[in-house]
């Protein structure tokens, strides 16, 4: 089934919704102005006015990605009030279809849209086998997923790997963890590899240390981090990135990921001056006994904001290229 241009494609976190406009397969993106998730009650009324509110609508479907887990044609936000029912934002904004995954299913999906001057490498260079690929990153949570060739179509694996349990492991870690402010009474790795994260992460440090733990939140530690690299603040931001490769390489062995893993999300790009690459890589690759699988596989940065809504307009106008279950998932 083809789904009807012009298309609206969206990118729904916890703290932002990100969309544009798709006017027919293969055309350049419309960008549209961002929204505050918690601005409105509901993903139809965010769009009702602007888009739907006039004689002749500017989108006939719907290609949505969000951050929680997607069962069908419905979703819950992890990280915000809403609740997202398919066909009632169908039905509420005159939709003739509309497709919606997980944030991560659909990052996943959109790895083959990506352009390689959207990403930087990370350590020494190296190329995938042609394996599976694996993308995930820090934003308002921790997304992870999987991208597979499954009979010439691509298929994505989701997961919620960021809700796993989560211990330390070198000596910093094992000073700082006692003092990790648990969420949900339970320390995951999103507990920590996030942006509320970060704040969780530099006061656990400065606990450990026996410092005065200011009410900073995560912008302004990234703040003071940039502009003084010998700052706690910069010391809790390179424990950051280290914890994402360590993460990252757990994810590459979880999947068996050869062909390369990509991170994104909002955070990774504006700590990058922090970053040590060697200290990067050493944290991904050290898996004994599988550390020889691990530094066979390549990591890059994806820099280039935005990316996923490509990547869901490439899936509106090629749906046969994706092995979706698209019986079970289309709005209409």
């Amino acid at each position: 089934m083809l789904i009807p241009f012009p298309v609206l494609v969206c990118d729904i976190g916890g703290t932002n919704v990100r969309s544009a406009l798709v006017e027919a397969p293969g055309a350049p993106l419309r960008p549209l102005p961002p929204r505050q998730t918690d601005a409105f009650p509901g993903l139809a009324q965010a769009f009702a006015d602007e888009l739907f509110g006039q004689a002749t609508p500017l989108a006939r479907s719907m290609v949505v990605c969000a951050a929680g887990p997607c069962e069908g044609r419905q979703l819950k936000l992890t990280n915000a009030s809403w609740r997202i029912d398919g066909p009632q934002v169908a039905k509420a904004l005159g939709l003739e279809q509309g497709l919606m995954f997980n944030d991560f299913e659909a990052q996943a999906l959109s790895l083959p849209s990506l352009r390689d001057d959207w990403c930087k490498p990370v350590g020494h260079p190296l190329t995938g086998d042609g394996g599976p690929l694996l993308i995930t990153g820090p934003g308002t949570g921790l997304g992870t997923a999987a991208l597979i060739r499954s009979d010439g179509k691509w298929r994505a694996i989701a997961s919620e790997s960021g809700h796993l349990d989560f211990a330390p492991v070198t000596e910093e870690e094992k000073a700082f963890w006692p003092y990790v402010e648990p969420v949900l009474g339970r320390l995951t790795p999103e507990t920590l590899i996030s942006g509320p994260g970060l704040r969780r992460l530099h006061r656990a440090r400065l606990a450990a240390k026996g410092l005065a733990r200011p009410e900073l939140e995560s912008p302004q530690i990234v703040e003071q981090a940039l502009a003084d690299p010998t700052s706690e603040a910069a010391a809790s931001a390179r424990a950051f990135w280290l914890l994402a490769a360590r993460f990252a390489g757990d994810m590459a062995l979880t999947f068996l990921t050869t062909g390369g893993v990509t991170l994104a999300g909002g955070m990774l790009p504006r700590l990058l001056p922090l970053l040590d690459e060697a200290a990067f890589r050493a944290a991904f690759e050290r898996k004994a006994p599988y550390d020889w699988l691990a530094k066979r596989i390549p990591v890059r940065l994806l820099m280039t904001p935005d990316t996923v809504l490509a990547g869901l307009a490439d899936i509106a106008a090629r749906p046969e290229a994706y092995a979706i279950d698209y019986e079970n998932r289309w709005w209409c």
